[in-house]
């Protein structure tokens, strides 16, 4: 295909990616797998960075350095626009296109990016409060496993807003993602006190020692348990009735999209009209569960 003057060709575009996952959340395992498939299909080159830990600062020091190579685009996740803002707002300046994905729905537009994929966090939280409260539940856990991260505290304040509506109370509580033994114990500990009848957990990471704290308690399917996020352990839990949704935000597309987006603007100057392309959320429940399982375990949803 021959190019417009001026525009790149695909095999010079290099995208940098520079997001908040941990390689031991499964979560963002998904999303590099969007990333490279993305880069073959468009046949561009792209780099995926991420730092060892939730670490804003060392997230930042990425994002600077990813300016400083000049890429043809940056994809960012945005989980502490407090803490990384004047670095994106630095590879704005610098004419670099900047594209967030998965955290940073509510700040991307204010610091000048192009688009942000994703779900909006307080409405996704907001429909899951609404579930729990049409199945009953009056005093929802909120289980919060990366304190710090903006988008899972509007997961939390959506989800208890949902359940007010319905007359409803909730709690937050926090927990480690890196020790899901004292996650699974801190859980056991609120449910031990008989004051909570669902559970909502805003990662994989989070539902499974909140699964392993009501199988020891022999709750299942007596307090109400659903997550954030697909993983073939939480669908075979919503298809077995142990967890009744999942709430899917597709990350795959959240690492897909923004590569194509990055390459169809470096080589034909393609915009979206909207601030945020929406990926999520949606709902996979008892009815829907067995139709991704597969999907989940070949790392695409």
């Amino acid at each position: 295909m021959e190019e417009s003057a001026g525009m790149p060709s695909r095999e010079e575009i290099r995208i940098i990616v520079v997001s908040h996952g941990q390689a031991s959340d499964p979560f963002w395992s998904v999303v590099k797998n969007g990333v490279d498939q993305a880069a073959e299909d468009m046949g561009v080159t792209v780099e995926y960075q991420a730092p060892q830990t939730f670490d804003m600062v060392a997230m930042a020091e990425l994002i600077d350095a990813a300016v400083a190579a000049n890429p043809d685009g940056l994809v960012v996740s945005i989980p502490d626009a407090d803490a990384l803002g004047d670095s994106i707002r630095a590879a704005v300046d610098a004419g670099i296109p900047v594209i967030s994905m998965n955290s940073g729905s509510d700040v991307a537009k204010d610091l000048g990016i192009m688009v942000h994929v994703g779900q909006t966090e307080y409405e996704a939280g907001l429909g899951g409060g609404r579930f729990m409260g049409e199945a009953g539940v009056t005093n929802g856990l909120c289980v919060n496993q990366e304190v710090g991260n903006v988008a899972l505290d509007l997961r939390c304040q959506g989800f208890a807003d949902g359940l007010a509506e319905f007359g409803g109370t909730s709690e937050v509580l926090a927990v480690d993602l890196a020790d899901p033994v004292d996650s699974q114990e801190r859980i056991a500990g609120k449910i031990a006190s008989g004051e909570f009848d669902g559970i909502l957990t805003l990662g994989p990471t989070g539902a499974a020692p909140a699964l392993a704290a009501l199988e020891d308690a022999g709750l299942l399917g007596e307090i109400q348990l659903a997550t954030f996020d697909l993983s073939p352990e939480v669908l075979e839990a919503v298809r077995d009735g142990n967890m009744l949704f999942a709430i899917d935000q597709q990350q795959y597309l959240q690492g897909y999209l923004p590569i194509v987006l990055l390459t169809l603007y470096n080589t034909n100057l393609n915009t979206i009209a909207n601030d945020v392309l929406l990926t999520g959320p949606g709902f996979v429940t008892h009815d829907t569960a067995a139709a991704v399982i597969d999907l989940s375990a070949a790392g695409t949803r």
